[in-house]
């Protein structure tokens, strides 16, 4: 007997070919949405908040632009996940690995539309290590039974591995035209200068992508190989220009100095804290005090500052002569600091904190009674600079060594705040770069060289297989007609004559949007992370891997409360 409805009311399912259809539609809707914002010549997007306030973000980025959006469709949201990921893990080609997943799902759109089963095209998502033809082995062999002539055209050993193979083969033949400069110290830093001034091009900061570039290299190659950014503070005043950001040794704390309190410290001796430092009162909701005259008030109030007095007499115990606080400093507790001689700083926001004690080498502390199990941090010096109209606490000579701040100065809010997510994408790349040293050119170039390769393998391989080759092949030349669209370039004629520069043997063509035709991306010193690419090529195809597995969409009815009146 069939199953009349399996479902609730309120939930829907879509099957088959409509299902497949609304993943293709929106992910290439997402794709369309960031791909204007793709190269040197990308375009901004304004995203405006609903909510009080209505802010206002301007950004190219594209983990930014995606996540700021409320999203239905899920085969879209895949695509947004993709991007964080690629945010977290290298910082840059966040809108590069949509781009190229929205591309492989419209080819493989077109695959299906010529009754190409999907998962023939999915064989060929999975990129693997172990080598696109000792692949088969993974593979279960081909069904041997009583139906054995009815599956025998969807045998594992018919489906055609395209996709799986061309993925395969654009890998190596990058791993095949990477550079390494890591024993050559100086190649290597002119090495991350080009990186970080390619990275920095599609950004706001192209302008002056030479002097941020430095002040990114040389705040990454303080950290000695760490990818722990945590030890390079970032600071956004608004006035000046951004030319006008500079990069300080030590640690800035976004503070003033108190009234009455010593301007400047040599050898501090540091106690981070968290802890309430005002007046001690009783902190019961709704508890009352009855006096019978004014004098129980004052005993009590004696009561109070006597309490304050003997923490503030624990905390000086630590031996200390600089006191960080999370919470607020009152006036009785400050006025005691102060003619102890110690530097009181109160409400200093908590990931200041955190990244103070960091770098200073102390540890966070809420209770004083046993001074010898609390480890305080040090540095040289602490003083009071200006920076524009702002007053500031620089701590100089920390123990992090590696520690530094950058000051960021510009026009406005807007301006600092994508100048900051422009920096930290910069930082990212070269803080991976510092541990994986390979590098490659940029400009499309590193897309041609796979396209070429893949259309290589295509003429080679016959049977259905050599049709997913070549829409992988369609799928990476995407990218660079792309960069040349957004510039306002002839794309169709550019791409052509980069096709023909690399049919000759070892060429660096690349496309350059500034002079508008192709050029030699090795003389122009556009250059990008081995790393950054690699990750936009899996995490693409496994995306696209993910979304071609789906032939049924199920939305389930929404939970309702129970009516218990």
């Amino acid at each position: 007997m069939a199953v009349e409805r399996l479902f609730k009311d309120e939930a829907t399912e879509e099957k088959g070919e409509r299902a497949r259809m609304a993943s293709f539609i929106g992910a290439m809707a997402i794709a369309d949405l960031v791909k204007t914002t793709l190269g040197p010549k990308g375009m901004d997007k304004i995203l405006q908040s609903t909510g009080r306030g209505h802010s206002v973000t301007v950004t190219n980025d594209g983990a930014t632009i995606l996540k700021s959006l409320h999203i239905d469709n899920p085969a879209a949201k895949v695509l947004v996940e993709i991007s964080k990921v690629q945010d977290d893990e290298v910082g840059d080609g966040t809108t590069s690995v949509v781009v190229l997943a929205g591309e492989l799902l419209r080819e493989a759109e077109k695959l299906v539309a010529t009754k190409i089963h999907p998962m023939t095209i999915i064989a060929g998502h999975v990129t693997n290590s172990i080598g696109p033809y000792t692949m088969a082995q993974a593979i279960p062999p081909p069904y041997k039974g009583p139906h054995m002539n009815l599956v025998k055209a969807l045998s594992v050993e018919e489906v055609p591995r395209g996709f799986r193979m061309a993925a395969e083969c654009a890998r190596e033949a990058l791993l095949q035209r990477v550079m390494d400069n890591k024993e050559d110290a100086e190649k290597f830093k002119a090495d991350l200068m080009k990186i970080a001034m390619t990275t920095l091009s599609s950004k706001i900061l192209s302008q002056d992508k030479e002097h941020f570039a430095k002040l990114a290299v040389d705040a990454v190659m303080r950290l000695k190989g760490s990818t722990n950014l945590e030890a390079i503070q970032i600071i956004k005043k608004p006035g000046g220009s951004l030319i006008d950001s500079f990069l300080d040794e030590g640690f800035i704390l976004d503070k003033k100095i108190g009234i009455g309190q010593p301007k400047r410290i040599e050898n501090a001796k540091i106690l981070v804290a968290n802890t309430a430092m005002d007046t001690d009162k009783v902190k019961i909701y709704g508890a009352r005090v009855r006096v019978d005259s004014m004098s129980r008030v004052a005993e009590i109030e004696t009561a109070e500052k006597e309490k304050m007095r003997e923490k503030v007499q624990k905390i000086l115990a630590h031996g200390i002569n600089c006191f960080v606080n999370r919470q607020l400093i009152y006036n009785f507790p400050e006025e005691l600091f102060a003619d102890a001689g110690i530097l009181a700083i109160e409400h200093a926001d908590f990931e200041g904190i955190e990244r103070l004690a960091l770098v200073t080498g102390g540890d966070i502390a809420s209770t004083f009674d046993n001074p010898e199990s609390v480890k305080l941090g040090h540095c040289q010096l602490i003083e009071e600079i200006m920076i524009g109209e702002d007053k500031l606490i620089k701590f100089s000579g920390v123990e992090m060594g590696q520690a530094c701040t950058i000051v960021l100065r510009g026009a406005s809010n807007h301006v600092l705040d994508e100048a900051e997510r422009s920096l930290h994408d910069a930082l990212c790349v070269l803080s991976q770069t510092v541990n994986d040293s390979r590098v490659l050119l940029g400009g499309g170039w590193p897309e041609m060289v796979m396209a070429k390769a893949v259309d290589e393998l295509a003429r080679k391989t016959p049977g259905k297989k050599s049709h997913a080759i070549e829409a992988f092949s369609r799928a990476l030349i995407a990218i660079p007609t792309i960069i040349a669209d957004n510039a306002g370039l002839d794309s169709a004629d550019l791409v052509a004559q980069l096709r023909a520069e690399h049919h000759k043997e070892g060429s660096t063509a690349g496309i350059d949007v500034i002079s508008g035709a192709v050029g030699d991306m090795a003389e122009r010193g556009i250059c990008e992370a081995f790393k950054v690419k690699q990750a936009v090529l899996l995490s693409a195809t496994e995306a696209a891997e993910m979304i071609l597995r789906v032939d049924e969409i199920i939305t389930c009815a929404p939970r309702k409360r129970e009516d218990r009146m």
